[in-house]
């Protein structure tokens, strides 16, 4: 059946069809599962629909008139447990989560204001933003999340396996696979819930607190994983002083936040070089807004960057 008349998958929603099949067939059953969670939590449709890269936002309307946002996403072990995040968070630093279908990747959400995230503000003070609310989400993990260490000792190995004439020094890919298996035997790269993708655009402005965090990837992992990803979004502002920009920011989160400056500067190497790798194992007709070179130099600059 189609989605009722006022909703419209839009159409950057419609291309994920193009990233494979198991995609292809989320996309054909969004409109009927849009529509019937729409019947049964009682929602009216409140604006025009937005996404991100793998869910639609739908904002709505509870019975009582509150504002919300429906969101549905894709099955991926990512956002598994983007449910269990935010019930143990409450909304402390956080989107607060109002009703959760896990079965069909269905969250309903307070509302915040969708059109001002961290990217207006001077990257520093962003930075100190961010490393303010890493107190608050950086709470003991609950028991079902899993954990940072078994993502981190399958990648580390097939960081390894990379062969010796990849694109990238292999000076950081050796220093990177051993940094990786040090920190996948330390106890303390678990036990904390990290949100794992936190950066300017996952930190919305919201009414009852300026900024909360939203789109949690959650693992029971190490708060200095956090780091890398405020790093490397808006790249693009650091084009002419590379090194000192990366630092920049770098120094910011970690002194704001107070980080171990070492056990963070080795999680962002390991994070990048990891990236990098993904980027490697892509298949050929796969599309990127950044080509591949570029990705590579950016992953390779900061590794350095924050060891030089």
């Amino acid at each position: 059946m189609p989605v009722p008349s006022e909703v419209e998958i839009p159409s950057g929603v419609r291309s994920f069809a193009g990233r494979g099949p198991d995609w292809a067939a989320f996309v054909d059953r969004l409109p009927s599962l849009v529509r019937d969670l729409l019947d049964e939590w009682e929602l009216r449709v409140d604006g025009e629909p937005m996404h991100g890269y793998c869910a639609i936002v739908l904002p709505v309307r509870t019975t009582s008139g509150r504002p919300a946002v429906l969101k549905v996403g894709f099955p991926d072990d990512e956002s598994e447990h983007e449910h269990l995040a935010l019930q143990h968070w409450q909304g402390r630093g956080a989107v607060r989560l109002l009703r959760a279908d896990p079965r069909r990747w269905a969250l309903l959400l307070e509302r915040l204001h969708a059109d001002e995230d961290l990217t207006g503000l001077w990257d520093v003070e962003a930075c100190e933003v961010v490393a303010g609310l890493y107190a608050r989400l950086h709470v003991p993990a609950p028991p079902r999340l899993r954990t940072l260490t078994s993502y981190v000792e399958r990648w580390n190995r097939d960081l390894g396996a990379l062969p010796r004439n990849a694109p990238v020094p292999r000076r950081l890919v050796e220093q990177a696979t051993a940094l990786g298996r040090d920190l996948v035997t330390d106890a303390a790269s678990a036990g904390t819930m990290i949100h794992c993708d936190l950066h300017y655009a996952n930190v919305l402005a919201g009414d009852r607190e300026p900024w909360l965090a939203i789109d949690p990837k959650p693992v029971s992992g190490d708060p200095h994983y956090e780091v890398a990803p405020m790093l490397w979004n808006r790249w693009e502002e650091l084009a002419g002083d590379v090194r000192n920009g990366v630092r920049r920011r770098f120094h910011a989160l970690v002194d704001a936040a107070g980080l171990d400056e070492h056990r963070a500067r080795d999680w962002v190497v390991v994070r990048m070089l990891h990236n990098a790798m993904w980027r490697l194992a892509d298949p050929p007709e796969t599309r990127r807004l950044t080509p591949t070179a570029d990705y590579l130099t950016m992953c390779v600059s900061i590794a350095k960057a924050v060891q030089d």
